[in-house]
């Protein structure tokens, strides 16, 4: 029996279409914990962040994600807006795991590279891009996020 804790959806926009469903089976959590995705494609060794064990950790998973996705998001604002993306584009994406008092929050920089673009038309692309990104809606007004145009 399942019990929710939370109704979903709590934001103004309903989902019409579900595209895709990861899922993940996790023991341990951050200590020597392990992750699989249902298809066996994913099948990891967890670690703390500050850790020395072999292992990833949740930061790393969600910094790699949303780069990746924010990659997308750039292609497909680039096809809306009819500008050339530049093949060789890239993110650095930075997550911090941060304490105030004891609540435990995240805070993120993406670094992006669009070489050959015009600055202005770069920044375009960004603002569009962060408005497309599942990533990026799941975290606007939740956490402190920056993006540079590197």
């Amino acid at each position: 029996m399942k019990t929710s804790l939370i109704d979903f959806p709590k934001h103004n926009r309903s989902a019409e279409k579900i595209l895709y469903t990861a899922k993940t089976h996790t023991t341990g959590g951050r200590e020597n914990g392990k992750s699989r995705s249902s298809d066996g494609r994913l099948n990891i060794q967890l670690a703390r962040p500050v850790s020395t064990d072999s292992g990833t950790n949740p930061e790393q998973l969600f910094a790699a994600g949303w780069s990746a996705c924010f990659i997308g998001a750039l292609k497909v604002a680039a096809r809306t807006m009819k500008i050339g993306f530049p093949d060789d584009t890239t993110v650095d994406a930075e997550v911090d795991l941060c304490i105030t008092g004891d609540i435990y929050v995240l805070r993120a920089r993406l670094d992006v590279k669009l070489p050959g673009l015009e600055p202005e038309a770069a920044m375009q692309l960004l603002e569009a891009a962060h408005q497309i990104c599942p990533y990026s809606n799941a975290t606007r007004n939740n956490i402190d996020v920056v993006i540079n145009l590197i």
